[in-house]
Parts: structure tokens; C-alpha cells; sequence
């Protein structure tokens, strides 16, 4: 629906946002839900005043890291679009800045606190917060950003015709916050070293993200592809919230036996076999198996409920249920060899997995699941299946 507002046709760039601002908050709200679930796992978040300090460090580190990466996703958005085209807009390159910043400051403020609630309701019912937390926070993550991203897009594209000052006045106001979230989680131990050290897994994760952007851009704006938009939240969001609950896992599973940098024997050292990951008796390996046959019957859900709400411009024949089923599988088979990998990997590097695993693990499901998806729509045009309702 949404592809057809007018903030999207004449602003095509927004579309590059879309990837990006979903990403973060698999960046931002599954990582802090991934660190929660581990200090509540571990006993850090017992008392109450325990789980204050970790409440306040950990909602303003995610209100410093959503200003600051929401403002670089505006810059890639800005460039992506302007590299292909040659054509530079001011007006347009400030309403990309105060949406993508606006949207994700209040995004994660939402998200972090329902993610709070989540994970200690999740510790006096007895569930395992890891189990939970991180395919709340993608869920909603996806539901909200999107809501907020397009309304606030809308809105301030609404006022550039008249009150051209307000798209500025946006991006100022939340950039000027900034100072009083860093000396917030600064005060905190837990949050400090993340302040520091953090940057770098979700600045690149949000630049894997906005290429992906680019490709659903390129191929959104051609009308014969346009039902791929529908798609594309469903694959990226499926494929990240699995693949999170396995790196959350698999960094308590680590945490339980030490800290970071002391390997424990099961940890492998260097690539492990597809095998070792998919087809051992690890307690790791039977949750990657179980994710692993989720991606069928969630995707079939999710495609009768498309069809049923007849969302999008895509008939869903026979073919085309094969070739998607087939890059859903193929993403989550890849990005779950990669988690084995990455989360052992920096472990041994003695650096948190918790922080850094998730970023770059959603990004690159971002960017395989679209590439696929676009790939697929592009085959299927091919050997011709095109669809008679494109653009209806």
C-alpha cells in the first residue's frame, strides 16, 4: 500500500531507508534484548536496583546509537540515490535526514521499552528470555518502524511545500538530545564499553542494509516487479528473527561457561563443518535443525495471509511459492552456518557476541534475503510467469 503514497513516488529514496531503519532495529532492539536476556540468564538483573542501572544505561545507549546511525542512513540514502541518477535534491536530502532520525529515536524508545517488559515478564513466568525476546523485538521492530518511517515521511513531506523549515527544525531537535543520552550511559559500566566499542557492528551492518535498499529500490521502481515490495519485509523479518534467537543462544550458551575469550572445548576454532552446525548432537545444532524447519510453515502462513488479504501485485502460483520457499531456505541456511561461525569466532576474539553478532548477522539478512528476492522475481519473468494484476 504504501509504495503507492506520493512521499514514495516522488521521493524514491525512502525506499532505500526502508532496509536500512528495519536493520536497525535488529541492530539496536535485538541486541539489547540479546544483552538483557544474558544479564537476566546470568543473574545481573536480580535486584531492583541491579535492573535500574541496567534499564536507564541501556535505553539511552540505544537512543545515542538510533540518532547517530538513523542520521547515516539518511547520508547512504541520499548517495545511493544520487550515484545512479546524477540528481541532487536539498530539500529532499533534509526530509530523508529528519524522517530517518525521527523514526528511529522514537522506534527504539517504543521497542526498548516493551522489550524491558518482555524479558522480565519472561524471567517471573520462567521462560527463557532468549527464547522470546529477540522475535518480539524483530516483529514488532518491523511493524512500528515501518508505520512510523512512512507517516513521518508523509507528514513532513506535507509541510515542505509550505513550511520548508520544519523538516530542519526536526533533524536539530533530536540531534541536540544527544549530549544528555551519552552522559546517561556513560554512568554505566554495563553501557560505557558499548559506547566506545559498539559503533562499528552497527554502522557497517546499516551499510550492508542500505545496499540492500538500493536493490529493492532499483527493482520496486520498475511497475513489471513492484509486487516484490509486499515480500520483502516478510523474508527479511523471518530470516533475521531466526537467525538472532540462534546467535542469542549460542552467546548465553557461551556466557554460562566464562567470559569472553576463554574458549571453552566445544567452541570450534576456526569455520565449522555445515555438518557440525546442522547435524550434531549439540544442544546448538538441534535449535539450528528446529529454526531450520520453522522457515517452511511460517512462510506459508505468512504467503495464505498475503493472498488472503490480497496484498501486493503478485498472483501466487505454483512456481513462484517454489522459487520464494527456495531463497527463504537458501537465507536461513546461510545465515545459520554463519551465526555458528561468527558467534564462536568472537568469542575466541574476546569480544561480546551479544554486541556485535546481531548487527551484522540482520544486515546480511537484509542483504541476502532482498538480493535473493529480487534474483527470483527476475527469473520468474524470464521463464515467464508475469503476472496480469502488476500495478492494478
Amino acid at each position: 500500500i504504501l509504495q503507492h503514497w506520493d512521499v514514495f513516488k516522488y521521493v524514491t529514496e525512502v525506499f532505500i531507508l526502508v532496509p536500512a531503519l528495519l536493520g536497525l532495529k535488529g541492530n539496536l532492539e535485538m541486541t539489547l534484548a540479546s544483552r538483557l536476556s544474558t544479564a537476566a540468564n546470568i543473574g545481573q538483573m536480580d535486584t531492583p536496583k541491579e535492573l535500574w542501572r541496567m534499564i536507564t544505561g541501556n535505553m539511552a545507549l540505544i537512543q545515542v546509537q538510533a540518532t547517530v546511525v538513523g542520521f547515516l542512513a539518511s547520508i547512504a540514502a541520499v548517495v545511493f540515490g544520487w550515484i545512479p541518477d546524477g540528481h541532487f535534491s536539498l530539500d529532499h536530502a533534509v526530509l530523508l535526514c529528519a524522517s530517518s532520525v525521527a523514526t528511529a529515536f522514537i522506534a527504539s524508545l517504543v521497542l526498548g521499552m516493551i522489550m524491558i517488559g518482555v524479558i522480565i515478564g519472561s524471567r517471573k513466568m520462567g521462560i527463557n528470555p532468549d527464547n522470546v525476546a529477540t522475535p518480539i523485538a524483530a516483529s514488532l521492530g518491523d511493524l512500528i518502524t515501518l508505520a512510523l518511517l512512512s507517516g513521518i515521511s508523509w507528514g513532513l513531506y506535507k509541510e515542505l511545500e509550505s513550511k520548508a523549515y520544519v523538516n530542519p527544525l526536526v533533524c536539530a531537535f533530536f540531534i541536540a538530545l544527544l549530549p544528555i543520552w551519552i552522559i546517561v550511559a556513560k554512568r554505566n559500566a554495563a553501557t560505557r564499553e558499548v559506547l566506545y566499542s559498539g559503533w562499528e557492528p552497527v554502522i557497517i551492518a546499516m551499510a550492508i542494509s542500505s545496499v540492500g535498499g538500493l536493490i529493492l529500490d532499483r527493482t520496486v521502481s520498475d511497475p513489471n516487479f513492484a509486487g516484490m515490495a509486499v515480500f520483502t519485509p516478510v523474508i527479511n523479518g523471518v530470516g533475521g528473527n531466526l537467525v538472532a534467537v540462534q546467535a542469542s543462544r549460542i552467546s548465553t550458551y557461551l556466557h554460562m561457561s566464562g567470559m569472553p575469550g576463554e574458549s571453552p572445548e566445544t567452541a570450534p576454532r576456526k569455520c565449522p563443518s555445515p555438518c557440525s552446525t546442522f547435524f550434531s548432537s549439540d544442544v546448538n545444532s538441534r535449535s539450528a535443525r528446529v529454526l531450520f524447519l520453522l522457515v517452511v510453515p511460517g512462510h506459508l502462513v505468512f504467503l495464505y495471509t498475503i493472498s488472503s488479504m490480497q496484498g501486493g501485485h503478485t498472483t501466487l502460483t505454483l512456481i513462484f511459492i517454489v522459487f520464494y520457499m527456495t531463497a527463504a531456505l537458501l537465507q536461513v541456511l546461510i545465515l545459520l552456518y554463519i551465526a555458528d561461525w561468527m558467534v564462536h569466532w568472537m568469542w575466541g576474539r574476546d569480544l561480546d557476541p551479544d554486541n556485535f553478532s546481531i548487527p551484522y548477522l540482520t544486515a546480511l539478512g537484509d542483504l541476502i534475503g532482498t538480493g535473493l528476492l529480487a534474483l527470483s522475481f527476475h527469473i520468474l519473468w524470464l521463464i515467464g510467469d508475469r503476472d496480469s494484476d502488476v500495478g492494478d
